[in-house]
């Protein structure tokens, strides 16, 4: 992949509490300048973000049950498609993690399940596996149930917990998922050079709130 390609699919994102309505202006008309894949927002943002990129080849993406996969399902679902309505093509869910590593895999199944079927055929849906706080097994099995559920990414991380994504990790999601379900690398991706690594280890879409600076570096090298 050509550096200037890297660009085409990466996911703004902007999911700061203190993220005010001039700072999501800001990343649509930086998503816009270098057609990158989407900007990610809280669901508040939806609308204007759906209005910022207008007529553009940008994509709205919104989270769902972020940061801590913590909530109910019902309520997953229901800010999904609300979401959806207000004008999102992707979701970024949470896994339910405590279900994972409680064991409680048919909960967590459940969980994506409600979810995709609250998104419809359609949208595109990922599931964040927070991949720090697994194990290589529950890594494994949490993407056995993303295929399982019909979700279109396993990604790797929020960006706010302990760690985010590694190349190994990638990998081991990407030997999981094969050509069933694509990946997404995120959290800590900030250079060319780390996306270059998470595309080579299996990243079809990489998610950073770094855009200026990976762009800032392809430019020069080009």
């Amino acid at each position: 992949m050509e550096n200037k390609d890297i660009l085409r699919i990466i996911d703004h994102t902007m999911l700061k509490a203190e993220a005010s309505e001039a700072d999501i202006i800001r990343i649509c008309d930086e998503a816009k300048q270098y057609h990158v894949a989407t900007v990610f927002t809280h669901g508040y943002y939806t609308p204007l973000v759906r209005r910022c990129l207008e007529g553009s080849d940008v994509r709205v993406g919104v989270t769902a049950g972020f940061p801590f996969g913590a909530q109910p399902t019902k309520v997953k679902a229901f800010e999904a498609k609300t979401s959806i309505l207000d004008g999102a093509d992707e979701v970024d869910m949470v896994l339910n993690i405590g279900a994972v590593k409680s064991g409680k895999y048919d909960t967590a199944y459940m969980d994506m399940a409600k979810v995709r079927e609250a998104c419809g055929p359609n949208r595109i849906l990922k599931v964040i596996l927070e991949t720090c706080l697994l194990t290589d097994d529950e890594i494994v099995r949490s993407c056995e149930l993303a295929v399982k559920a019909g979700l279109d990414f396993v990604k790797t991380s929020t960006g706010l917990s302990y760690g985010g994504a590694t190349v190994e990790h990638v990998k081991l999601m990407k030997s999981v998922v094969g050509d069933r379900v694509k990946v997404k690398a995120a959290g800590g991706i900030r250079t060319v050079e780390q996306c270059r690594l998470m595309i080579e280890a299996g990243a079809e879409r990489i998610g950073t709130s770094s855009l200026m600076k990976i762009a800032e570096e392809i430019m020069q090298e080009n």
